[in-house]
């Protein structure tokens, strides 16, 4: 007999931020363990900064993650995580998933700026990310995916990857994109005309009523460096994508990128968040 997918922890974050005293005040907070949001005091020049953070460790094949991040009309915040996220090896089918949501108001400036995941090897996740920004809001979001551990030598070798995203202005959808990678994932990653040997990629998104203005800026940045890299603008939506052979040199260049934008974009400091650097 089979045995039972493992079943894991179900748990999250809802964050409802509204305009005050440098950028945001909490309007609402709903956290589920392992999950609890901290609220650093913020660097020179930021606007509130909201930390999530995963007790727990890291994610096992059953968990279910749901984070929900609202910026009202006027408010202006980060959005950060505490570490990487490490996607722990499977036990037999049991996926995790992880689901966000953002909603950014009129007048808003979200920045969706989580550390990367770590995918180890027999992983399997399946996660997406939806945003709806209206007009005269601005949102910058960047995810960044390491297949395997690779500080040790692994490469992710087999698993589960479905990663998705959406994204709406004004409740329309502007923007979709997914990856798939299932089973012999390490053939995808080494193929030629794939991946390439890449151990590492990362996506920016810059949504917001004049982000096409900042393409030539963008692709400045994605010509920079030995990492791979790309921009380009679709319906209104400023893309980067990251894809390089060394983990550590995607995250340096799309935190160079991260901060180039947010600072054309909304004049604010190019540095990442303190704790990136940590």
């Amino acid at each position: 007999m089979a045995a039972p997918p493992a079943r894991g922890w179900s748990g999250g974050v809802g964050l409802d931020l509204a305009p005050g005293p440098g950028g945001a005040r909490l309007a609402k907070l709903d956290q589920r363990t392992p999950w609890r949001v901290l609220f650093p005091r913020p660097a020179a020049g930021e606007p509130l900064t909201a930390v999530l953070s995963n007790i727990g460790g890291g994610v096992l094949g059953g968990d279910r993650t749901d984070i929900a991040v609202t910026a009202e009309d006027g408010a202006r915040a980060v959005v950060t995580t505490q570490a990487a996220e490490k996607i722990y090896r499977a036990a037999g089918s049991a996926t995790a998933r992880i689901e966000t949501w953002l909603d950014v108001g009129a007048g808003a400036w979200l920045d969706w700026a989580p550390q990367e995941a770590i995918l180890f090897d027999g992983a399997r996740l399946e996660r997406s990310l939806t945003v709806d920004v209206a007009a005269g809001g601005q949102l910058l979001a960047g995810e960044m995916l390491v297949y395997g551990r690779t500080a040790r030598g692994e490469r992710l070798g087999h698993g589960l990857l479905r990663d998705r995203w959406r994204v709406h202005r004004d409740g329309r959808l502007v923007w979709a994109d997914g990856q798939c990678l299932d089973g012999d994932i390490l053939a995808a990653l080494d193929a030629p005309a794939g991946y390439d040997g890449a151990v590492a990629a990362a996506t920016l998104v810059l949504v917001s009523d004049d982000a096409p203005r900042h393409r030539d800026l963008a692709r400045e940045l994605a010509a920079e460096g030995p990492v791979r890299a790309a921009a380009t603008v679709v319906n209104g939506v400023l893309l980067l994508r990251f894809l390089g052979q060394d983990a550590a040199a995607v995250r340096a260049r799309w935190m160079a990128a991260r901060g180039a934008l947010r600072h054309a974009a909304a004049g604010l400091p190019r540095s990442p968040p303190r704790l990136w650097l940590v």
